[in-house]
């Protein structure tokens, strides 16, 4: 029985028409085991590789965090493989820009209350926007990545879909990638059965990152600390303020609500109240300009539908395309990467916004958060939460 290795989409052509020998692709290296093996498999097939590492956040205080996808032993690590492969390998120093455009966004998204994805917000912003232009400069026919993704051509063109292995797919997180960056980007282990076989591949090679753990935290995030991060980005803006019931009943006072997201019920900070055999108390909503903690029942999370901004559409239809029926479009939509997809009703709007009605209220919706929407196993597009209303409003 063949395995994923020796059916991926790099066994054909990158470019239809255009052989191995002659196709130039530059390979986004983050120093970890699958964008390493992203790039021995292309110098295996014949490509002409060049290796790209981007350094996104200050040198010298990555190097103390060896875990974090862009830290000092990770830029040394990419120039080792790529010096193990013999292909040219640069770093590029993207550190103000993704100051500006992930690590300022996120302290600012936390401080009105919502729940950001800084790995999506890099995605669409210094990852494929700035590095694709790079790549084009440098005369590549492609960009590839070691995304756990897959981009097939459908009637109408390059189409995004889910991995093979759901429990590595990383389709979610790359929601935003435009029609034309999809154009000029490759997932070679998109096709991969499991991380097992990515390893495997990387001692194959022989490569010194072959038994490298993954990475655990965001980058810019050392320890998973997020206030700290906040507080040094923005130093005096967290506002103290109370914990709420959503009955009214003040509970507790906290010290800001960049501590807390939706959903959470450890660490709150306050029991049930002394009058109620209430079950646990969850994070209901954030107040930013009241500085408010709102709690309740696991039973007050449920949300009927969301509001999407900066919707991104990857379907057939055209992105300018208003609301299709007054029905909504059946769709499936993940609203968490590690949740599995649930139905939904959609209805695309005009200037890039959509409603979107689960067919089962979902729980722990959070404003800042993504919403992904499937046809199967291919991408339709999706965008950023915006708000959610409560159950029966």
């Amino acid at each position: 029985m063949a395995t994923a290795t020796e059916n991926l989409e790099v066994h054909a052509p990158l470019i239809p028409g255009k052989a191995p020998a002659d196709t130039k692709v530059v390979v986004a290296m983050s120093g970890g085991v699958d964008s390493s093996a992203t790039a021995a498999l292309l110098v295996e097939q014949g490509y002409e590789v060049i290796g790209i590492t981007l350094q996104l956040y200050d040198h010298g205080e990555a190097i103390a965090r060896k875990g974090a996808c862009c830290a000092g032993q990770d830029i040394h690590d990419a120039r080792t493989v790529a010096a193990r492969i013999d292909i040219p390998h640069y770093v590029l120093d993207y550190e103000s820009r993704f100051r500006e455009e992930v690590m300022d966004e996120f302290a600012d998204a936390y401080l009105r209350g919502e729940t950001p994805i800084p790995c999506v917000r890099c995605n669409q912003t210094v990852k494929f926007r700035d590095l694709v232009k790079t790549a084009k400069e440098l005369g590549a026919d492609a960009l590839a990545t070691g995304h756990y993704a897959q981009r097939r051509l459908g009637p109408s063109g390059p189409e995004l879909h889910a991995a093979t292995d759901a429990i590595k797919d990383q389709s979610y997180f790359l929601f935003a990638t435009t029609r034309e960056q999809l154009s000029f980007l490759r997932f070679p282990l998109g096709a991969m059965s499991g991380k097992s076989e990515t390893r495997a591949l990387a001692e194959r090679f022989a490569l010194p990152v072959a038994a490298k753990p993954d990475s655990q935290d965001i980058c810019f995030v050392p320890n998973g600390s997020y206030a700290s991060v906040i507080e040094k980005l923005r130093p005096g803006a967290v506002r103290p303020g109370k914990i709420v019931h959503i009955d009214g009943t003040v509970l507790g006072d906290h010290e800001g609500i960049i501590h807390y997201t939706i959903g959470q019920r450890r660490g709150i900070g306050v029991g049930g109240r002394a009058d109620s055999a209430e079950e646990p108390l969850y994070v209901i909503r954030l107040d930013a300009d009241e500085a408010l903690v709102i709690v309740g029942p696991k039973t007050a999370l449920g949300r009927p539908g969301i509001s999407l901004s900066e919707v991104n559409w990857l379907g057939d239809e055209d992105a300018s395309d208003s609301t299709p029926d007054t029905d909504g479009i059946p769709v499936m939509v993940k609203i968490r990467s590690a949740r599995p997809a649930v139905g939904a009703k959609l209805w695309r709007l005009p200037g890039a916004r959509a409603e979107v009605r689960f067919d089962i209220p979902e729980q722990g919706v959070a404003p800042g958060q993504a919403c992904v929407i499937y046809d199967g196993s291919r991408v339709l597009g999706g965008g950023w939460i915006t708000s959610s209303p409560l159950m029966g409003g």
